[in-house]
């Protein structure tokens, strides 16, 4: 079974023009693992830097694990397959790896891409505890979600719908896992995670999601977290998989069929 890279690259609002040398610069330092969507706008040229990297033969597309997302507009069934199309032709790839719902709309078609062949996995992204219950309780479900991507950090734990989702066996993706801003502060910035940045001679980012165990993948139901977590260092604060933003991607482990 194929693992979820437990590090990737998110391309959210990244500028035109920079994300093919992003992503051929994240596939030689080690990246496997990108996270995309239709609504970034920017599918093309990330499909232009893995094209890239493949002709050269640092990477094989087997190597690559690639997430795309199917935006709001595109729920209702007949417009779902068209939609994985367009994202397959601006990628310049034959299938992906891992397809989201953006938002917590329609799923049922979704399935269908899996049938097809155009998909290896379906998930979700940002449901909550209730909507994510409602779909795995629907009757004649027949490809259970991945991962649930959601924004998750310091700053917005998310602990209880991590607990959820792993109990469920679906595996977490965090979108934000640098953070944003809290009353005005820059989660880099904060005084605890530059202190334990310090304590442990890493740098704030690298603070914020260390794997605990270290490899490049992690096992279903793996922990990313700080390396002194179970201290008291981030109370209750360990993180699943992230993404999103021209930046890191962590996972928390799950498999691909």
């Amino acid at each position: 079974m194929e693992k979820i890279p437990v590090l990737g690259l998110g391309t959210w609002k990244a500028a035109p023009g920079e994300v093919t040398e992003a992503v051929k610069v994240a596939i030689d330092a080690g990246y496997r693992h990108f996270d995309c969507a239709y609504l970034y706008h920017n599918e093309s040229e990330v499909g232009a830097g893995i094209q890239c990297k493949i002709k050269e033969g640092a990477v094989q597309r087997e190597d690559l694990f690639v997430v795309s997302k199917l935006w709001c507009t595109c729920h209702q069934k007949p417009l779902v397959r068209t939609a994985c199309s367009k994202t397959l032709k601006a990628l310049k790839l034959a299938y992906l790896d891992l397809y989201l719902v953006h938002w917590p709309m329609g799923f049922k078609a979704m399935e269908d891409l899996v049938t097809a062949g155009l998909v290896r996995a379906i998930g979700v992204s940002n449901f909550n505890h209730q909507q994510l219950e409602r779909l795995l309780n629907k009757p004649n479900l027949r490809f259970k979600p991945l991962t649930n991507q959601i924004e998750c950090h310091p700053y917005l734990a998310q602990k209880n719908l991590i607990s959820f989702c792993q109990s469920r066996d679906v595996s977490v993706t965090a979108y934000r896992p640098l953070g944003g801003s809290s009353g005005g502060a820059d989660l880099m910035d904060d005084p605890v995670v530059q202190a334990i940045a310090r304590r442990h001679l890493k740098s704030p980012a690298q603070a914020d999601f260390d794997p605990v165990s270290g490899p490049e993948e992690c096992d279903r139901h793996s922990q990313i977290c700080h390396p002194s977590a179970d201290s008291g260092e981030y109370p209750g604060r360990c993180r699943p998989q992230t993404s999103e933003g021209l930046g890191s991607c962590v996972s928390r482990g799950s498999s691909v069929p």
